[in-house]
Parts: structure tokens; sequence; C-alpha cells
């Protein structure tokens, strides 16, 4: 049986999976045979005074932690229109994380909330060559098509409009629990079943793209 592979979540390592353990640099603490990824999340950004106080020094240690073996991805870096920070300050910060993962050949994982427009503008200016990774996609198909076009991948979560998951290429898709509880094994038994395909061929899948996207250039490490 190929491993349940859940490329964002904030739980405790699940058995039948593989898991990418989101944190912030104060968080990390790495653990032997565990993923993860690191980055800012623009709720950390309470307001711009601030963030412009304490982000030298949370960069710093963002720079160093992106270059861990065990940390396969910089983010979650975000947009957020609801999130308290200013948008300007936002759009800096995420910048300064899509750099680092280009600078490191790591994806970047984005929480996108309201600022599509902003995301697709900063991806055509910044051309990055490292995958864009849309976690937790809740958008309607024609959301999920434009960023598709603009060359994204889109994780989905517990919650997700059926016919985006559908549309979503297979070499495109992945899964996650985020801070959800429900197990990713139920997560991808819905997918699997929404996509009228079986759940060991979408894990098969998802394992594929994890390995092209997260794992090609990292020294992998067993459990």
């Amino acid at each position: 049986m190929t491993y349940c592979w859940n490329i964002h979540t904030h739980r405790p390592a699940a058995q039948g999976s593989h898991e990418i353990t989101n944190c912030t640099p104060a968080q990390f603490a790495p653990q032997a045979g565990r993923w993860y990824s690191v980055g800012i999340h623009p709720w950390d950004l309470q307001n711009a005074a601030d963030g412009q106080a304490t982000l030298p020094a949370q960069f710093e240690q963002l720079e160093q932690m992106a270059r861990h073996p065990q940390v396969l991805a910089i983010g979650e870096a975000g947009l957020d229109h609801l999130a308290a920070a200013p948008m300007e300050l936002q759009l800096e910060i995420f910048r300064q994380q899509a750099l680092l993962a280009e600078k490191t050949e790591k994806p970047l994982i984005i929480h996108l909330v309201k600022a599509t427009d902003q995301l697709l503008a900063l991806k055509k200016a910044m051309a990055p060559r490292q995958a864009w990774v849309i976690h937790g996609f809740r958008g309607k198909p024609q959301m999920a098509e434009s960023l598709l076009h603009h060359g994204f991948h889109l994780s989905f979560g517990e919650k997700y409009q059926p016919e985006s998951l559908r549309i979503t290429p297979a070499d495109r898709l992945f899964l996650e629990t985020d801070e959800s509880t429900v197990p990713i094994a139920d997560i991808y038994a819905r997918a699997a079943a929404t996509r009228g395909i079986t759940a060991e061929e979408l894990r098969l899948y998802v394992a594929q793209n994890v390995h092209k996207v997260f794992l090609s250039n990292r020294l992998i490490y067993k459990r």
C-alpha cells in the first residue's frame, strides 16, 4: 500500500501517512524521520509596526532553517485580505519568502484569502522556477481553472468544491489536513470518490507529485 501523503498539517504524525508539518521559525524543532515546512504566515504580522520590528530576526532564523534537509518547503507564506497586517507588508513578506524558495530550490506553500489578483501579479512578475502550491483550496472551479492556467498546484483539505477537485490535473494535485481532525485517509477516500477513482490510485498520484515537487532534490529520510 502507498502511504497517504499529507502535505500540510499542524498536528502530530498519523499512522499510515507521511506528513509535512508546518511551523514558524520559532517553532521549528525537527524530529528524526519527519518532514517540515517553515515560514511566516500573514496572521503572524499583527500590524506594520510589530511586523517591521520583529521581521529581521524572524527572517534570519527562517533563512537558516530553510536549508535544513528535513525542511521540504517554504511557507506557509500568504496574502490574506482578512488578516490584520496591511497588504503592502504582506506583499513584501511574501516576496521575500518566494525569493528564499528560489534560492533554496524548495516549493512555496501559499495561504490565499481574497487576494487572487495580487498573487497572480506577483507570480507573473517573479516568474518562479519552484512550484507554488495553494494549500487548503476551497475556491470555485473558475478560480481553480485560472490558478491552474497560471501554473499553480492545488492542495485540498476537508472542505472543497467537488468540481474544483475534479478538474485539477492529477499531476498538480495534493491533499492535506491543515488543522482538521479528520484523518488524512478519510480525505483521500472522499477525494477519490469525487474523482471516480480508487483511493489507492489517488495515493499513487499524490505520492508521485510529492516526490517530483518536494523530494526530487532532497535527502530521503526513513521513519
